[in-house]
């Protein structure tokens, strides 16, 4: 993959956990996946993806156990998350710029004339990743995928 110097971009934090949460609404309810399977199925480095994976169990998004029958499993509320939440879970509120930060208000907004480009670009970002669930950015795949039957690790 070609690197790129933009720093305008979700991290990969944010990247591997909605790879990993659809990968998780494409398997049947109840089933689980083992960390290695889903690092493997997801191109994520599994020890990076162990802690992405804790962040999502914390926002209540999936769900782990261990043992034979243990893995990760996603929730009803990460089927319904959209891509905005998801980030949100794993990284913090997103803000487009720091003058847009609600705890800590820019003292030079009313008088900024980017300060009203960059709330409507926020704003529009924001719809973008607010219009697609995890559901159903994984039910298109989730329809081309053979049925699981039983553990297949």
């Amino acid at each position: 993959m070609k690197k790129t110097t933009s720093s305008l971009q979700l991290n990969r934090t944010a990247d591997y956990a909605i790879r990993a949460l659809i990968r998780l609404a494409q398997i049947p309810p109840g089933e689980r996946l083992m960390l290695p399977e889903l690092a493997r199925e997801t191109g994520t480095p599994e020890s990076f993806l162990s802690k992405i994976l804790q962040k999502l169990c914390r926002a209540g998004l999936a769900s782990s156990s261990r043992g034979s029958s243990g893995g990760f499993q996603i929730l009803p509320k990460g089927r319904n998350a959209t891509i905005a939440s998801v980030v949100a879970a794993v990284e913090g509120p997103i803000r487009l710029n720091a003058c847009l930060v609600d705890e800590a208000p820019c003292h030079r907004k009313d008088a900024c004339p980017a300060s009203p480009v960059w709330a409507s670009a926020q704003l529009a970002l924001l719809k973008v990743l607010d219009a697609q669930t995890i559901a159903q950015l994984a039910a298109p795949v989730a329809a081309l995928r053979p049925v699981r039957t039983g553990r297949d690790s």
